[in-house]
């Protein structure tokens, strides 16, 4: 499947959450089965061979094909949430995004030392709840973490940029414009 027929899956709502945001909502790419084969496929061969044994899923939609990805990688799935979400201890992370700030948490027992991580989320934005789940992560000392997006939004200014030793993967790369 393209680039194209995978963009043209993808509804865009415009003004929402609020006026001026250009919504990309992957929903409709979810419910095409072709086209959600097409994106789970790409970003496993991807990380077939990276060692990956936790994905990291941001809530929501990253939930949705993270543990996807999980299962199809052999990998151990763990959700990161809106507060107040999850039954154990956690750690969290506060941080910025285009309409806000938000805070996102994560068990405390989720990732060991010894653990590959891949985060993953629908949407590379302003870099907030990246970075946000990147710090997270790191708090728990994993041996390597990789990001990865359904969509990279290019033309947003990141809030901060993504640090260099981490990689960052995006299926697709599209403009707010």
């Amino acid at each position: 499947m393209t680039d194209s027929k995978l963009i043209e899956s993808i509804r865009v709502v415009p003004d929402f959450p609020v006026k001026g945001i250009q919504f990309f909502d992957v929903t409709t790419l979810f419910k095409n089965p072709e086209a959600y084969k097409e994106v789970l496929d790409r970003i496993c061969a991807i990380y077939k061979d990276k060692g990956i044994t936790k994905v990291a899923g941001i809530e929501s939609r990253g939930f949705i094909s993270g543990a996807a990805i999980a299962d199809r990688l052999g990998a151990g799935f763990v959700p990161v949430r809106k507060p107040g979400k999850l039954p154990a201890d956690t750690i969290s992370e506060s941080y910025a995004k285009e309409y806000g700030t938000d805070t996102i948490e994560m068990h405390a027992d989720a990732i060991g030392p010894e653990d590959v991580v891949l985060i993953h989320d629908d949407i590379l934005a302003t870099g907030g709840t990246a970075m946000a789940a990147i710090r997270l992560a790191r708090q728990l000392n994993p041996k390597k973490i990789y990001v990865n997006f359904i969509i990279d939004i290019t033309d947003v200014p990141r809030s901060a940029p993504l640090p260099e030793n981490v990689e960052v993967s995006a299926v697709l790369h599209l403009s707010e414009r």
